[in-house]
């Protein structure tokens, strides 16, 4: 699943498709008629966490990557895209494998930029605010919600919890103040490390603990699992990440 980084990468590869007005759209969709943005211009591309949005004058395509989307510029897969957009200069985007929903709303009222990890109006206070009232949370359960940290995926929230030497089944109210604040720095910064990394396509030369077997603190084995409510898989260290429960 493409997490916040990759999706920013998108966002700024078709920034040149700004401007242009869709001449066809196609795909096996079947929640957005696509005739809906046909001869529409393209007015912006803004990202939300994981969701990539393609802005028209009245009303925005929304796509999601899910598990194993993708999307091609310029070219074609040889299958069906769920999305297909062709443009009056023969340009064309094409998404696959992806949910695709139609927003008819202003975006403001539907989006909180302040909960999305890379956007400039991040607002780190409002996070904390929010781990407040969720004291029973598992700390790999809190990373992932994507109302607090939007963008932040699996590999972000294994790399965040080894670096500040938290375990992932730690509770959120029993972890000191001051880890609480090194894991909303960490989520932030290493979202941009990730995405510098990933535009350099060094970013697995770059994990310390995400799909790796030993720990590279204590040379003991990493430990797996899938916990949490999401049961997406963690990579931790019981001699150095510390095990916070008491709430």
């Amino acid at each position: 699943m493409p997490e916040g980084p990759s999706i920013v990468i998108l966002k700024e590869a078709v920034q040149p498709f700004i401007g242009k007005k869709v001449r066809y759209a196609s795909g096996n969709t079947k929640k957005v008629d696509t005739s809906l943005f046909c001869g529409k211009t393209v007015i912006d591309f803004k990202s939300w966490g994981k969701h990539f949005l393609i802005c028209f004058p009245d009303i925005t395509i929304r796509i999601h990557f899910m598990l194993f989307g993708s999307y091609r510029i310029n070219e074609r897969k040889e299958t069906s895209p769920r999305l297909g957009i062709l443009f009056e200069d023969e340009t064309e985007l094409n998404f696959y494998a992806c949910s695709v929903q139609l927003i008819t709303e202003p975006l403001d009222a539907v989006y909180d930029w302040t909960a999305d990890v890379m956007n400039e109006q991040w607002d780190e206070e409002k996070a904390l605010n929010k781990l407040k009232q969720r004291p029973h949370m598992l700390a790999c359960d809190a990373l992932l919600d994507q109302n607090i940290f939007s963008g932040v995926g699996n590999i972000i929230k294994n790399e965040v919890l080894f670096r500040i030497r938290v375990h992932p089944e730690s509770r959120i109210g029993a972890i000191p103040a001051e880890k609480i604040k090194e894991l909303l720095v960490e989520a932030v910064r290493y979202s941009f490390q990730f995405l510098e990394w990933k535009m350099e396509f060094t970013l697995k030369q770059h994990w310390l603990a995400h799909n790796k077997s030993i720990c590279p603190r204590d040379n003991v084995r990493f430990q797996r699992a899938y916990l949490g409510k999401f049961k997406r898989r963690s990579f931790f260290c019981t001699n150095c990440q510390v095990l916070y429960l008491k709430d």
